[in-house]
């Protein structure tokens, strides 16, 4: 006995709930249609911006570390990039070496110093407009001066200068007798051609008990 057939035709409802899936089907399918455009619209976005960044002179105004934001990002980035540089070009010379302590990220003026000297290698190497010309003032002067800077202003200091009760473990600079700004500024406003203001008891007492400076100054 053979069993019966199937209906070959469907329901009105089994049509609507075919149709319901088609037009679902359709709606999902629709959006990856455009898929295609978009990746090329992508890939066309990112290559005008490489373009753009490529026409970019990688260099500009040296930033300054002693102006550097308190922004604990930005210094972090500017340092990893310094210490890079400094391990893959300025180390690679010897003078430069012997010139560099183990203590000069202690030292604000020795980070400023090879802040602008990395920024005048890119200068020098990187920059759309790098000529030779800039690449030797950098061997010449800019590299050389760095180092002499360097050599003369960390030559007797160690990492134990930075310890407490070392020479330089100081905070930040103090100027000395900024007390006396009121009266020199209205003498020199005012009365420039007369006599300056003389030293006060107190601040000649301040000078007295001050570190002595090297290189002139008082005896």
């Amino acid at each position: 006995m053979t069993s019966p057939k199937e209906p070959s035709y469907a329901t009105a409802a089994a049509v609507n709930g075919l149709a319901r899936e088609v037009e679902g089907l359709r709606n999902a399918v629709e959006p990856m249609k455009k898929l295609p455009g978009q990746v090329d619209d992508l890939a066309t976005t990112v290559r005008k911006l490489a373009e753009t960044t490529a026409a970019t002179p990688i260099t500009g105004g040296a930033p300054s570390w002693l102006d550097l934001p308190a922004d604990l990002d930005r210094v972090q980035a500017v340092l990893i990039e310094l210490t890079g540089w400094l391990r893959e070009v300025f180390l690679r010379y010897a003078d430069a070496v012997a010139a560099l302590p183990e203590c000069w990220l202690w030292h604000a003026d020795v980070v400023e110093e090879l802040l602008w000297l990395m920024y005048a290698w890119l200068g020098a190497y990187r920059d759309e407009d790098a000529t030779v010309a800039r690449a030797g003032d950098w061997h010449d002067r800019y590299r050389p001066g760095v180092v002499k800077r360097i050599k003369s202003a960390t030559s007797a200091c160690s990492l134990e200068n930075h310890q407490p009760g070392g020479a330089r473990h100081t905070g930040s600079p103090i100027v000395p007798l900024a007390d006396a700004m009121a009266p020199l500024a209205t003498w020199w406003a005012t009365q420039r051609g007369e006599t300056a203001p003389e030293p006060t008891v107190e601040q000649l007492a301040v000078a007295a008990a001050a570190p002595r400076r090297t290189g002139g100054g008082r005896r």
